[in-house]
């Protein structure tokens, strides 16, 4: 069984090698350094200890991963012929390290891994900005940083800012949640005598430092501004729980799911106008009133023990896997048409697997327009024989249902549950009776809407030009402006 011994060198300084990282590299063991470009290497050369380096290897490779595999290469190779062997690190070995920790994830038969001594390049750089960790830090990889890593309530430190091309990167990732003005610290090699420089600059500087090598790490401190937190994917449903919570808005508190229920569909149709639209400004607009309902819903359900927020993102998450097996599975797709063929597969599956009774009904979507999603449900129920024998049938349930309505109108207006019901099954004959004379129930509603609203604004018009008000017109006025706007739209829909 061979020993690899993993040690620091230190934040920078020579004088900072742990005493015990020195005991072991000065044992003749072969000695692995990840590079000499580190303050450290030269102390070791004058204590007269030998070692190889693996610069050569980012010379040789083209990307990170490929030297990170290469070193741990290296260092196997060595273990094999030697009980032990010593392979030295800048700062910690623990500390963003990629290769350290593919020898600790991966087995290696007959290498056993001793983690050694070392000081980060934390310790030092939190000293220089003066902050508490305990407050919230966060430390991240230069070389993968992702925009859905930051959080800018925390204070953030991202380390490997080998150089400006690397600055530049950075830069563009935190400058979709901070403002190219936001001030940052670059600070490199932290507590080592002469070659520590701290800086405080504009976000958008970062890479014009052109003393940014592999000793600088960059700090950017919490964000107090709204203009940034309001940037941030928590801060909305932060708000949110302000909202509903005891000093909140009497509104937001008071509502439900079921009084918000309207709310949701308009606001679905606001955003199908704004895509109708094509500006892309109204159109983000209208996404976020209706993420609003979205959080508003998730933290009514969330009050009730029900659900959370985090279990919607959970169920879209899983979902969103399931059904794309061919970008997360084994399937293959390359066509539309094939995706669309194992959309339908796995929704099939999901239907058995929710152990549910057949119905003539059971392909009909109840989610959508209500005056859509009735007419499907007839054709749906007609399919399999249950309907009207003929069209004068339903013209006769039409005026039955609309009795109905008028005989509860007249002994109880003040029962609304009553009327919402007889009301429903007026609108349903009438859907029916569009259903046998051909004719799209949704489109025929819009089309009526959209006359109504041109034959009102002409009315509108006609007030105006005639120096009225609604307040004064007489009632014979309104009726003769309408059969004018009757006539001017009469050939349009």
């Amino acid at each position: 069984m061979s020993m690899l011994h993993i040690v620091g060198l230190g934040p920078g300084d020579p004088d900072s090698i742990p005493l015990g990282s020195y005991e072991i590299m000065r044992r003749g063991f072969p000695v692995v350094l990840r590079t000499q470009e580190h303050p450290a290497a030269k102390r070791l050369q004058e204590l007269g200890i030998a070692y190889e380096t693996c610069d050569h290897l980012y010379e040789a490779c083209d990307t990170f991963d490929a030297v990170y595999e290469a070193i741990v290469a290296r260092l196997l190779e060595l273990a094999e012929g030697h009980p032990h062997v010593v392979y030295a690190v800048p700062g910690h070995p623990l500390v963003a390290e990629r290769a350290v920790q593919m020898l600790l994830t991966r087995p290696h038969p007959g290498v056993e891994i001793e983690i050694g001594p070392g000081q980060s390049f934390l310790d030092l750089a939190v000293a220089r900005v003066g902050i508490d960790p305990v407050e919230g830090l966060l430390l991240l990889d230069a070389l993968a940083l992702r925009h859905d890593q930051l959080n800018p309530r925390l204070h953030t430190f991202i380390a490997q800012v080998y150089d400006p091309a690397v600055a530049s990167d950075v830069k563009l990732t935190l400058m979709e949640l901070y403002p190219d003005e936001y001030e940052v610290v670059m600070i490199r090699a932290a507590g080592v005598r002469d070659e520590e420089r701290i800086e405080r600059v504009p976000l958008y500087e970062i890479d014009r430092l052109a003393w940014v090598d592999h000793l600088a790490t960059l700090y950017v401190p919490p964000a107090k501004d709204p203009a940034v937190l309001y940037r941030d994917l928590h801060e909305a449903p932060r708000i949110v729980e302000v909202l509903r919570g005891p000093n909140g808005c009497p509104w937001d508190r008071k509502q439900t799911h079921a009084s918000l229920r309207k709310y949701v569909v308009e606001e679905a149709y606001e955003v199908a106008d704004a895509i109708d639209e094509g500006h892309p400004d109204h159109l983000a607009e209208e996404l976020g009133d209706l993420l609003l309902q979205i959080l508003l819903h998730a933290r009514i359900a969330e009050e009730a023990g029900e659900f959370t927020l985090r279990d919607v993102f959970a169920g879209l998450a899983s979902k969103l896997v399931r059904r794309h097996p061919h970008v997360f599975g084994d399937e293959v797709a390359k066509t539309a048409d094939d995706v669309r063929g194992i959309w339908e597969q796995v929704k099939q599956d999901e239907r058995r697997n929710e152990e549910r009774e057949e119905s003539a009904l059971s392909g009909v979507k109840l989610a959508g327009p209500a005056l859509a999603v009735a007419q499907a449900v007839q054709k749906a129920a007609a399919r399999v024989g249950f309907d009207w024998s003929d069209e004068a049938d339903v013209w006769q349930k039409v005026k039955e249902e609309m009795n109905e309505l008028d005989i509860e109108r007249r002994r109880d207006p003040r029962d609304a549950a009553k009327l919402a019901a007889e009301a429903g099954d007026a609108l349903f004959a009438v859907v029916n009776l569009c259903r046998f004379l051909d004719l799209d129930a949704e489109a025929v509603l819009a089309q009526a809407t959209r006359r109504f609203v041109r034959r009102f604004r002409y009315v509108e018009e006609r007030l105006r030009s005639n120096g009225e008000s609604w307040e004064t017109v007489s009632p014979e006025a309104l009726d003769a402006y309408w059969n004018e706007a009757k006539i001017a739209f009469s050939q349009s829909n």
